[in-house]
């Protein structure tokens, strides 16, 4: 007489189950088990993201059909084992539309040229700052006429850390 493996009529029936739809079990790491389990709870985070743009202008009619449903991170994310979040504080950025409290979505992966935002480490401490360089001298320039612009110079431990790719504002 055999013992275990399936048996005829056992366990519940297809799709009727938590999901609507069949299962398969899968290995979670225990340290992201928590992350995990808000994943599948909440449908990997996608949201509806509606057919017609909502316009800033005057009103346009009402179109109400969701065309798709989107992850955030799909749209905001291109490299993830490039990206990190950091949160602002203070008011030196904003006039690139940077706020305190906002969060910044940065990638390491992204070349930091001229002109572009990026997070630095300087003596050890984080600033987001337009990055300038000319005739090889790197300059950090605040986006506030109220901050000074700062000059990084042979003495400072420097480094970039990634460019700004993203902004979320807190409301």
């Amino acid at each position: 007489m055999g013992r275990g493996g399936k048996r005829e009529g056992a366990g519940r029936p297809h799709g009727t189950g938590k999901f609507g739809e069949p299962t398969k079990p899968i290995r979670v790491p225990v340290s992201d088990l928590a992350r995990a389990m808000r994943c599948v709870q909440h449908r990997f985070y996608k949201m509806p993201l509606y057919h017609c743009p909502v316009r800033a202008g005057q009103p346009s009619s009402a179109e109400s059909d969701v065309d798709q449903e989107t992850d955030l991170n799909d749209l905001l994310i291109k490299k993830p084992g490039e990206t990190f979040f950091v949160k602002v504080a203070g008011f030196s950025m904003v006039k690139a539309g940077i706020q305190d409290g906002d969060l910044l979505i940065v990638d390491r992966s992204i070349e930091p040229i001229q002109g572009k935002i990026v997070i630095a480490s300087l003596n050890g401490e984080l600033t987001v700052k337009r990055l300038h360089t000319e005739n090889g001298r790197i300059c950090l320039i605040a986006e506030n006429d109220a901050f000074q612009s700062i000059v990084v110079t042979q003495e400072m431990h420097f480094q970039i850390l990634g460019v700004v790719t993203g902004v979320i504002h807190q409301f």
